[in-house]
């Protein structure tokens, strides 16, 4: 089964400030998504099952934030790894999940 990503209006916004090589590596990545979205790591502390893919941009660690929620996989946001995950909770609210 595959599933079907829904992007979040503001993913889009995030994504469109990247570089092109980092928007070719997330590509990549959420192919492998659509087919697992279970194989990478899961967030904890939250009842959602919510998971992030690792890459770089520019030297700096960012994390793509995914919400698996068959049969889609709905791309919430892009976070700076050294901020490390205090917005997660603003973006969730304000998607209407929390």
């Amino acid at each position: 089964m595959e599933y079907e990503l829904k992007p979040s209006h503001f993913f889009l916004q995030q994504i469109d400030e990247l570089s092109d090589e980092a928007k070719r590596i997330i590509e990549d990545k959420l192919r492998l998504v659509k087919v697992n979205p279970f194989r990478n790591k899961r967030i904890h502390g939250y009842n959602l099952f919510l998971f992030r893919i690792r890459f770089e941009d520019q030297r700096r660690e960012k994390r793509v934030i995914y919400l698996v929620d068959k049969p889609y996989v709905k791309l919430i946001c892009i976070l700076d790894r050294d901020k490390e995950y205090k917005d997660l909770k603003k973006y969730l609210k304000n998607l209407g999940y929390l």
